[in-house]
């Protein structure tokens, strides 16, 4: 399973690096998440630079795209070159995003009438970009996602873990990140929160 977790200079490192782990909890199981970014260089958003593992464009051939956010997302936003490298087809990958990654979404055209979630921050960027954003931790709907909040990079890998994975294999990777003396009840709220905000799309 390939996935690549997009990050650009100026990122959240919650949003990165937690995804990051919880997924490859499978690397057993052949799947392997990797920081995918462009450049040689990433700087995070409090001064923590990494060497991306993937270049941009390995998003467009991997089984899942989780966007990241950052302080920078608007530069990245506005920079039609980059963004042109970035080819996504939600009808062969999960597609998911957080924060202000939610407006990278909206701006490649991916969210289109679905709604959405975002930070308090970014909403008005997103809003601006013709999309209806939900105040709500986390919202799915067939290949896509989206989620609001630093922390919630845990709602997108719980989404990708239940999806492609199955329940038992999501409940054995959720055990072990989850805190030790809350890890069955952990476990249960995550699900319940990606079954929660998760809607299959109705055919037209």
């Amino acid at each position: 399973m390939k996935i690549a977790i997009l990050t650009f200079d100026g990122f959240n490192e919650l949003d990165s690096f937690i995804a990051l782990g919880m997924l490859n909890r499978l690397r057993n199981v052949g799947w392997q998440a990797e920081i995918t970014g462009p450049g040689e260089q990433l700087t995070s958003m409090n001064g923590v630079s990494i060497a991306p593992q993937r270049p941009l464009e390995y998003a467009n051939e991997a089984d899942v795209v989780l966007f990241g956010s950052g302080i920078k997302t608007r530069e990245v936003a506005a920079d039609a070159e980059l963004m042109a490298r970035l080819q996504l087809d939600p009808g062969r990958q999960l597609i998911g995003a957080q924060c202000s990654g939610t407006f990278l979404m909206a701006k490649l055209g991916l969210i289109g009438d679905l709604p959405a979630c975002t930070d308090l921050i970014s909403k008005p960027w997103v809003q601006a970009a013709g999309v209806d954003v939900v105040d709500a931790p986390f919202h799915a709907e067939g290949n896509l996602a989206t989620a609001g909040g630093c922390l919630a990079s845990q709602y997108l890998a719980t989404w990708v873990l239940l999806r492609l994975a199955g329940e038992q294999q999501a409940r054995e990777a959720l055990h072990y990140v989850a805190p030790v003396g809350e890890k069955a009840s952990y476990v249960d709220r995550l699900l319940s929160v990606v079954r929660t905000h998760t809607r299959e799309r109705q055919p037209a």
